[in-house]
């Protein structure tokens, strides 16, 4: 099953195989907000979200109007590396290696 998700960066395609969507069908196709579990995938601009494990979160989502408190987060954003990041977004982090390198490549005249 390929569901098509957004969010404020954009939007990715959940792919859920067979065997998930037999174990969970009823969640997948009753909740009406879903926590999704898995692996991001990039293919240029497309971008996939590979799903091990969903979630029903429809019940969050009824209280949403009626909290004191902000939505609770229990990750961070959303293609963060949850298992082994070191919990800061790389792209924040000062780049390694300033310098540049040449690449010979054999069949190109040299200038």
């Amino acid at each position: 099953m390929f569901i098509t998700i957004e969010d404020e960066t954009g939007i990715a395609n959940l792919v859920i195989w067979p065997k998930l969507y037999e174990r969970q069908r009823r969640v997948i196709l009753s909740a009406r907000m879903l926590a999704v579990h898995g692996r991001i995938q990039r293919e240029g601009e497309v971008v996939h979200l590979v799903a091990h494990r969903v979630s029903d979160l429809s019940e969050a989502l009824a209280s949403v109007g009626h909290r004191d408190a902000t939505f609770p987060l229990p990750h961070g954003r959303g293609d963060q590396l949850h298992h082994g990041g070191s919990g800061q977004d790389p792209r924040e982090l000062p780049p390694k290696d300033l310098r540049t390198r040449d690449i010979p490549i054999p069949d190109l005249p040299s200038t």
